[in-house]
């Protein structure tokens, strides 16, 4: 293709952005786990003037098929098992993945060709930024993710391999878009381009007033967590429990099924959060004013950063023992009121900048 067609294509793309009330987006989502594809949704929902194709895959495919058209592609993935990274598994994951990586690269651009996007947006998903930066489509990154590289400086020694593994993986597989925002409930301690807002929430859960109730709520998004159980067990307080994919009463346990408004409810009104090292989770949390005790998935080192993140700002503690002393929850319950003081002092929403930030990437005018 001749320079001056690229140049026509391109500007009859800006203008079509530009001058329509409505943009034909696709949006590839990472599907392992529930951040991605909670993050995605409260993207689009914010926009509904725009068509919205996602592309994902795994636990993103239910959540997203409930209210948009979704295409499922495969992309790489952490393997998790008993609450740690199984790097032997993931490996065995991404060459399966790489064997099949032609094969579902021209199934997208098929998709590209037939959808016709103006624009494309990515959260940590791998194919719609290739395919949009070789159809020349402007391609948006937004997630937490890319914070990572630029957290070095704190990362411990011992951690580093996994560090190093991790940033490989983001430049390897998730760095072709065009452009980049992280979302995040902490600065990173290097300096870069990358432009990063506060969190991303959901209108559910700004619709929500924060209240200080007398139970406790517990969360894994991984149920792999083996002692997370009997360690609930210790707190001599009522605990909700989400994510173990059970329910019914259990001593002081009350297991719970994963539904959104009970969730935000139960979150807004609790004393407390125990929960994973999940982006989105602590986030949500640190929103309402709650404490946050976290147990990050072990050798998945965006989660040991949350985590840490979470202990070093003193909104909470990072729990880094499977078997804990019997005395931690009673000494994390005597700290409650100075996290709550500290978390006052944070900015944990970002949707406003962030709106303003999308439509300058889609034009100026949405």
């Amino acid at each position: 293709m001749g320079q001056t067609a690229i140049f026509l294509r391109t500007a009859c793309r800006g203008l079509s952005i530009l001058g329509a009330t409505m943009a034909r987006i696709i949006y590839g989502v990472h599907g392992t786990g529930h951040g991605h594809a909670i993050r995605a949704l409260a993207v689009a929902r914010l926009f509904p003037e725009h068509e919205f194709l996602f592309v994902s895959h795994g636990t993103g495919l239910g959540m997203l098929r409930r209210e948009y058209p979704v295409f499922e592609c495969p992309n790489p993935e952490t393997i998790v098992a008993a609450h740690r990274v199984r790097p032997v598994a993931t490996l065995s994951r991404l060459l399966k993945f790489l064997r099949h990586h032609a094969r579902a690269g021209r199934s997208v651009r098929e998709l590209f060709e037939r959808f016709q996007p103006e624009a494309a947006l990515t959260d940590y998903e791998h194919f719609v930024p290739v395919v949009a930066r070789e159809m020349d489509v402007p391609c948006l990154s937004l997630d937490h993710q890319h914070i990572i590289p630029l957290c070095g400086p704190r990362v411990p020694w011992r951690r580093y391999p996994e560090y190093l593994a991790t940033v490989w993986a983001i430049r390897r597989f998730f760095d072709s878009a065009s452009t980049y925002i992280a979302t995040s409930f902490f600065a990173p301690p290097r300096e870069s381009m990358l432009r990063i807002v506060p969190p991303l929430l959901r209108q559910a859960v700004l619709q929500r007033e924060p209240r200080d109730g007398a139970h406790v709520l517990a969360y894994q998004g991984y149920s792999t967590f083996a002692h997370f159980v009997p360690f609930l067990k210790q707190i001599a307080r009522p605990v909700l429990v989400y994510g173990l994919e059970r329910t019914g009463q259990d001593g002081n346990l009350v297991f719970k099924p994963n539904a959104e408004d009970a969730f935000l409810d139960d979150l807004a009104g609790c004393r407390y959060v125990i929960c994973g090292g999940g982006h989105s989770a602590i986030s949500e949390a640190l929103f309402y004013g709650k404490p946050v005790l976290s147990r990050p998935v072990q050798h998945a080192i965006e989660q040991f950063l949350n985590a840490w993140h979470v202990e070093h700002l003193g909104y909470g503690k990072m729990l880094r023992s499977s078997n804990p002393p019997a005395t931690l929850i009673r000494d994390f319950e005597s700290e409650l009121e100075g996290y709550r003081q500290r978390i006052r002092t944070g900015t944990f929403c970002g949707n406003d900048r962030l709106v303003g930030e999308i439509r300058g990437f889609l034009g100026g005018k949405t």
